[in-house]
């Protein structure tokens, strides 16, 4: 089976430097030096259409643009990339929601992937007004997803859960095709939600061993409610030509952050309630010393920068050895980004993509799409 990869659109900023965001981060440390203009995230976005991903992650948080409304409007700039939309299902209906994706899929034939991310830091959940705790989001997470699917399934949903409460909600018009969902998590509470309700679980990029204790542990959640789940892992990407210029960018963007700014960052990562970001904290113990964690895993990103914080260094042949690793343990799709995203997307894109294909693990999709149609919902019977 041909491998998977997506972009990743930087709507809080892009640089050629490290730029802030993610788990713990406060509002006003995202940035860069190339604010993420439809322009700007378009060029991107194009540039990742041209060389062969997928689709393209949007995040969400109070640091960056609404992924809803930046991608509708970078999708009218673009032909055939799909957009990976994260959004927190605790702060919008999901009827509402399920509509959304419904007119999102029509309006972009077919063009929509969405990231459910629970919401990791209680802090900034409140200050969207969302008081539940982190295991009372995940129960939510379960009952919004329950009430979502059942839309897309042409049926008239009533619930009364611990947390969300439907009556005859209903779609007129059904998504076709119907979004994927992607989903993450590390916490106990993450586990069954993943296992219910998700296409494709995503795990950041922890070292092959670690991703595959995981990958094991969802994939047995998931055959226990007789499902099937595929597994995707989210990382950044330095690959040249060599692996001397490769590495030698990494200590570039070391170099551009110091001892004050880490300390600071790391002050505030370590108040955060994700459990995968408390994993990927753990990877680098705050400090710059042996930050190369696996051979060609690099976790210097991680020591300013919440959420993903680990890179494939390496040149092209060295980084598409690590995918296989990856692949070996079960990974499938791959979300990737690099510094600056514009630049990096042809550096893998030209690098190592042409490299997996000759090895018979990546074919460049289709660029053709069948418009898809507006089907009815199913009327019920009297």
């Amino acid at each position: 089976m041909s491998l998977t990869f997506h972009w990743f659109l930087p709507t809080s900023g892009d640089s050629r430097h490290v730029v802030g965001g993610g788990h713990g981060t406060p509002v006003n440390a995202a940035g860069g030096d190339r604010p993420p203009t439809v322009g700007y995230l378009a060029q991107i976005a194009k540039a990742a259409e041209q060389v062969g991903f997928e689709a393209a992650l949007t995040p969400t948080g109070a640091w960056c643009e609404d992924a809803w409304l930046t991608t509708a409007m970078v999708a009218q700039r673009t032909e055939r990339l799909k957009f990976l939309v994260a959004f927190r299902p605790g702060l919008i209906s999901p009827t509402l929601a399920a509509q959304m994706a419904g007119s999102y899929q029509r309006q972009t034939e077919g063009r929509l992937l969405l990231n459910v991310v629970t919401g990791g830091e209680s802090r900034e959940q409140r200050a969207y007004g969302d008081t539940l705790d982190k295991d009372a989001r995940y129960a939510r997470t379960d009952e919004f997803l329950a009430i979502v699917r059942g839309l897309w399934r042409g049926e008239t949903v009533s619930l009364t859960g611990r947390h969300l409460r439907v009556e005859e909600a209903r779609l007129m018009r059904l998504p076709d095709p119907v979004p994927e969902i992607y989903f993450g998590g590390s916490s106990a509470a993450a586990g069954p939600v993943a296992a219910r309700r998700s296409d494709v679980y995503l795990t950041w990029g922890e070292p092959p061993a670690q991703v595959a204790e995981k990958i094991a542990w969802v994939r047995g959640l998931a055959e226990a409610e007789g499902r099937t789940v595929r597994f995707g892992v989210r990382l950044h990407v330095i690959t040249r030509d060599t692996s001397e210029q490769a590495w030698a960018e990494a200590q570039r963007l070391l170099a551009g952050f110091g001892p004050e700014e880490v300390a600071r960052a790391q002050q505030g990562l370590r108040l955060s309630e994700s459990e995968g970001q408390k994993r990927m904290l753990a990877l680098h113990g705050g400090t710059r010393d042996n930050l190369e964690i696996h051979p060609g895993l690099w976790a210097g990103i991680g020591l300013v920068r919440g959420g993903a914080g680990t890179a494939l260094v390496g040149s092209h042949d060295e980084v598409a050895d690590l995918i296989e690793e990856y692949r070996a343990v079960g990974i499938e799709e791959f979300v990737l980004s690099g510094y600056p995203h514009l630049e990096e997307a042809y550096w893998f894109g030209e690098g190592v993509l042409p490299r997996l294909a000759a090895r018979g693990l990546w074919t460049h999709p289709q660029h053709a799409q069948t418009p898809t149609s507006v089907r009815p919902a199913p009327v019920a019977a009297a």
